[in-house]
């Protein structure tokens, strides 16, 4: 079911649309170096394919997972033939592109710069960090997203009215459920949900009837095939997450969880840790990023968040999954709820800062460690004041030898309290 026309191609209506980038290049032929990025079956192949059928320019297609050095170069070989014999030139289509290592990436770097190819790269792997960059600033990237269910629909019906390559000919009557369910669960992936309605088909067909007499016709196309919702349930046995724990998808999952319980949605965070242990993300991951952020983001406002966390990351070690999954959702919605506060965040980042940029600044005198002998000798510990020797336990006195400001408690939560303490600290005279 493979589209071989612009007007089969279904969905990336973003550049592929009535009058997208993509579309007004090859309808010009004025196509330059292409690199499709995007997750399985969101049609990178069918577009190239597309291409080849609309395109004035020879095609040829290598997948890099079975291709090695030898067949790109014998392919450079004949495109540069080509181009000399009869001027035409070669889009040269690569599948999984990000399989190539650096070197057979870089065979193809001369072709492409002097223009005696049209390389056409397919991945899912961000093409940011898997393909080498003279590539990437002499190629167009175009990300594909995840079909929408409308998309998904449009196809599987097109398959089961098509005669010539889908399932046209048997005698189906397929549920509306049942494709709602394959549109669902394929995740916008199209190659996940025709396979789904394929192998719900051809396990409910009736064993072949024996062949009629000679002479005889083949009677009616018989008792239609029921594709229901149970069929389709058992096509697709468990949703498939697309999910790399060392690619984008690892990192962006992580992005969002953290951004989620940042901004104190506690749904948003919980369906985010849900995506990542469905999808078997390792809890101890999840678990530290909950203790970073106790500090990072609820600090003092909330000084619980670190304990709870710690705890959390101790009680994943004891538990395990699959119960660990109830602490870790426990200190996500406390996380997420809690009162929010960088201040200890930003105090550290300026003070490593004045550190690193600034003058190193001296430990004043009456600072210094005065329990050697001699140190009284040197005037250390001299005019130190004993905190605890006054009232409130607070005693003004330097404490650097200039004067700064990192720590700056926010008013919300347990800072608020902090804030108000250091505001009296600071109005009593020295």
């Amino acid at each position: 079911m493979r589209p071989r026309t612009v007007g089969e191609y279904v969905g990336q209506d973003h550049f592929f649309g009535e009058g997208k980038l993509l579309r007004r290049m090859l309808l010009a032929d004025r196509l330059g170096s292409l690199i499709f990025y995007g997750p399985p079956g969101t049609g990178k192949t069918a577009l190239a394919h597309v291409i080849a059928q609309h395109t004035c320019c020879r095609f040829r297609q290598l997948n890099a997972v079975s291709a090695g050095i030898k067949e790109v170069r014998e392919l450079l070989e004949e495109a540069r033939h080509a181009l000399e014999a009869d001027g035409q030139r070669t889009i040269l289509f690569i599948d999984e592109l990000h399989r190539f290592n650096r070197s057979q990436q870089d065979v193809l770097l001369p072709d492409v710069e002097e223009g005696r190819i049209i390389l056409i790269g397919a991945t899912t792997q961000n093409p940011f960090f898997a393909v080498n960059s003279p590539l990437l600033s002499r190629s167009t990237i175009f990300t594909l997203e995840p079909l929408s269910r409308e998309h998904i629909l449009l196809l599987l019906r097109r398959a089961l009215s098509d005669t010539e390559r889908g399932l046209g000919n048997l005698p189906i009557h397929a549920h509306d459920d049942a494709l709602a369910f394959l549109a669902e669960m394929s995740d916008g992936d199209a190659r996940r949900a025709l396979n789904g309605l394929e192998v719900g088909v051809l396990s409910a067909l009736p064993p072949s009837p024996p062949s009629p007499p000679a002479g005889e016709g083949s009677g009616v196309r018989g008792t239609p095939i029921e594709f229901t919702l149970q069929v389709a349930q058992d096509s697709i046995q468990r949703k498939a997450l697309d999910y790399d724990p060392t690619g984008d998808g690892h990192y962006d999952l992580a992005s969002a969880f953290i951004k989620s319980m940042r901004g104190s949605d506690p749904d948003a965070a919980i369906y985010w840790l849900a995506r990542m242990l469905e999808a078997g993300e390792e809890p101890h991951f999840i678990a530290r990023r909950l203790v970073i952020l106790a500090s990072e983001d609820v600090g003092n406002a909330d000084p619980q968040a670190l304990m709870l966390a710690a705890a959390t990351l101790q009680a994943v070690e004891f538990v395990g999954l699959p119960e660990c999954q109830l602490n870790l959702a426990q200190c996500v919605t406390y996380l997420a709820t809690a009162s929010k506060s960088n201040a200890a965040t930003l105090a550290i980042g300026k003070a490593r800062d004045d550190v690193k940029s600034g003058r190193t600044l001296a430990v004043p005198k009456h600072l210094r460690d005065a329990h050697y002998q001699g140190a009284k000798d040197f005037g250390h510990g001299e005019g130190y004041q004993y905190s605890h020797d006054f009232p409130g336990g607070h005693v003004q006195q330097d404490y650097l030898p200039e004067a700064r400001t990192y720590y700056e408690p926010v008013d919300r939560g347990h800072e608020a309290v902090i804030r108000q303490r250091l505001a009296e600290w600071r109005r009593k005279p020295s």
